[in-house]
This record gives C-alpha cells, structure tokens and sequence, in this order.
C-alpha cells in the first residue's frame, strides 16, 4: 500500500533501499524556505542498523503489512528454538540470535506472536512482563544510603537485575522483559 512520506508514523513499516525499516521516530519539519518534510529514523528489521532519513509529501513509500500469528513456546534445543503454532499445531524453530538475549525470558508453555513477510519471520514479540524466581541476591551494604539502595540479583534464567535490597534469594518479581529491570514482587 503506497501512503505519501508525511503519512509514515512511528510503527509503520515501510520499503526503503530494497529492505524492511520499522519508523521508531517521526518528525515533521516546516522550514522557513522550500516543502515540508517528515524526519523519520527507521530501524532495519533484518539486521537491526539504524538511519535517519527525510520525507517530502511528495514522495511516496511502500507501506508493508505484517502477519501476526501467535505461537506457544515448547522448548530449545541446542541453539534453535521451537515454537507450535496453536491453530495448526505445526512446528516452527528459530535460531536462538533471532531472538536475541531476550530468549533467555523464554517458559515452557509461554505464548509470543511471531511477525513475517511474505511467510518468512522477521520478528518476535514477547510477554512485556514475566515472572521469575531469585536464585541468588547480594546482601545489602550497612551505611550505604548515599547511593542507589538497589542490589544486583541473579534470576532463574541467569540473568542479573537490580533489585531493592528487600527481595531475597527464592523469592519471585516480575521483570520487564524490554528493558530487563525488576518492576515488583510477583503476587
């Protein structure tokens, strides 16, 4: 679908140089002399690089629609990860770089929408928020109010967090899967 380059808002993928871009930003600029434009920086889909690139009204772009399709988390093995979609029960595996370090936030049974082009995936999204036990948590240090009261942690998953010097080992918090930061304890 073509839509006009001061059309492109922030989650719109477009094609542009022959590859997919996500716009994460939009800005439109009037100046002084000569059309407005839209200031979008878009993030490569495949690879993940970054560029800042204007927009007349004029132009137009090649808006692309993504699939969404929800699939269930089975298990990994080695270094691909198995995913069942749950109307047709069939299997798709990913590499695990596909995912990234956020597959380390991945539970048996935990459901994540897998976007594609043209049947072929490009990404993933996973729950914003998971809940995950402490396995091992620093004391706190006596005296040490002048600076952050947080405490590193290390999850089940073997990530470390930061978290208020009140959580213990064993203990469950809910992590914010984007930013990898403690929110609160799990109820």
């Amino acid at each position: 679908m073509k839509i006009n380059g001061n059309e492109i808002r922030p989650g719109n993928v477009i094609e542009h140089n022959g590859g997919l871009w996500a716009a994460i930003k939009t800005a439109h600029v009037k100046p002084g002399k000569g059309g407005a434009f839209a200031q979008v920086e878009l993030k490569n889909l495949i690879d993940g690089t970054k560029l800042n690139e204007r927009f007349r009204a004029s132009e137009t772009v090649e808006r692309v629609r993504l699939e969404q399709k929800d699939y269930q988390f089975l298990y990994a093995e080695g270094e691909m990860l198995v995913f069942m979609d749950t109307e047709t029960y069939e299997q798709l595996a990913l590499q695990k770089e596909f995912v990234g370090e956020r597959a380390a936030f991945l539970q048996d049974g935990m459901m994540v929408t897998v976007e594609s082009h043209e049947d072929k995936p490009i990404g993933i999204k996973l729950p914003d928020q998971v809940v995950l036990e402490i396995v091992e948590a620093d004391p706190v240090v006596k005296g040490q109010t002048a600076t952050s009261s947080y405490k590193p942690a290390v999850m089940e998953n073997g990530m470390r967090v930061m978290v208020p010097p009140f959580i213990d080992s064993g203990e469950k918090i809910l992590v914010d899967t984007n930013e990898i930061t403690y929110l609160r304890r799990a109820d």
